[in-house]
């Protein structure tokens, strides 16, 4: 499966990893891990991880980014995580490497790099990475293995989505087996102090029901998120969007936050593919959980329109 990326690995001296932009644990436990993958089995090579801060994922280790020079590219390899649009790439200097490969598991939106491996069949990016290194017989470090759990854990909400197969349940052992700590993990993932509380509390009170449909939605004004104290809203975008989880009768939920001159939406369900929706307003990911973003509220209200319209066609 992993052939070719593992020969790009061996034949390049210098590589450099890449993930999604406001990185979640999956994007930043894949990149981690493969980093220390490629350290761990091939000491004599070079490799760098790149891109935007970890923002509320700064607690895993590895996730300080590397900063490079655009020469580091010459002569090297640029690995893609995570990514299924060459848009989402975080740090877009990949195209300056000698050769770039991508590793995925979001549904296919088109080839951008040399060589690919893209597997919507995993629960996560992660999981891909597990699977290399079970592929390739690689030695698993300690940090290898907390890094790629991690990813695991976050994309397959704590082995919960229907994602989740009896694959990475084995994979998830072999991680333990390396090393990986879950009571570490999940304190460092799920502990919560009292202002996130009562920050999510905040939003579990503005959750409306769309027109009499199984969809609910949050809306969160840029003043809102002000008033709040938050200043990342990406954080808010993806990190309060399962408040809206396990409500009798909903099975579409998304989450509409204010950045800038945009509006970021974290579409999910338990139900639909609600991925032809996301697409329709230019965004992506998988069947039950996408995202885009979208330019104002009035656009955001067309969104839940189309979802109405998917629940309907039962």
């Amino acid at each position: 499966m992993f052939e070719q990326i593992a020969a790009l690995i061996k034949e390049y001296g210098t590589v450099i990893i890449h993930r999604h932009s406001h990185p979640d644990g999956d994007a930043l436990g894949s990149q981690i891990g493969l980093a220390e993958l490629i350290r761990t089995n091939y000491p004599q090579k070079t490799v760098y991880t790149v891109g935007d801060a970890a923002g509320r994922y700064a607690f895993m280790d590895g996730a300080q980014m590397d900063e490079i020079d655009d020469a580091k590219y010459n002569g090297a390899l640029a690995i893609l995580l995570d990514c299924p649009t060459e848009e989402l790439v975080s740090d877009k200097r990949f195209v300056k490497a000698a050769a770039t490969a991508r590793i995925d598991h979001h549904i296919y939106c088109g080839k951008f790099t040399d060589a690919e491996v893209i597997d919507t069949s995993f629960e996560s990016a992660a999981g891909m990475i597990a699977f290399f290194a079970e592929e390739q017989s690689m030695k698993i470090s300690r940090k290898a293995a907390n890094a790629i759990f991690t990813g695991i854990v976050t994309d397959s909400g704590r082995f919960r989505y229907d994602s989740t197969t009896s694959r990475t349940l084995k994979l998830a052992a072999m991680l333990i087996d390396a090393g990986a700590d879950p009571d570490r993990i999940y304190l460092d993932l799920y502990a919560r102090d009292l202002e996130s509380l009562k920050r999510q509390s905040l939003f579990i009170n503005k959750i409306q029901i769309f027109d009499n449909s199984p969809v609910a939605y949050i809306y969160t004004t840029a003043e809102e998120l002000a008033a709040m104290g938050v200043t990342d809203p990406a954080s808010v975008s993806r990190g309060m969007v399962n408040v809206m989880a396990d409500i009798r009768g909903v099975d579409i939920w998304v989450n509409f936050t204010e950045d800038g001159d945009k509006v970021l939406c974290e579409l999910r369900s338990s139900r639909y593919n609600i991925n032809p929706v996301a697409v329709m307003f230019g965004g992506g990911g998988h069947k039950k959980a996408s995202g885009a973003d979208v330019k104002d509220r009035a656009q955001a209200m067309e969104m839940l329109s189309e979802l109405k319209k998917l629940t309907a066609k039962e």
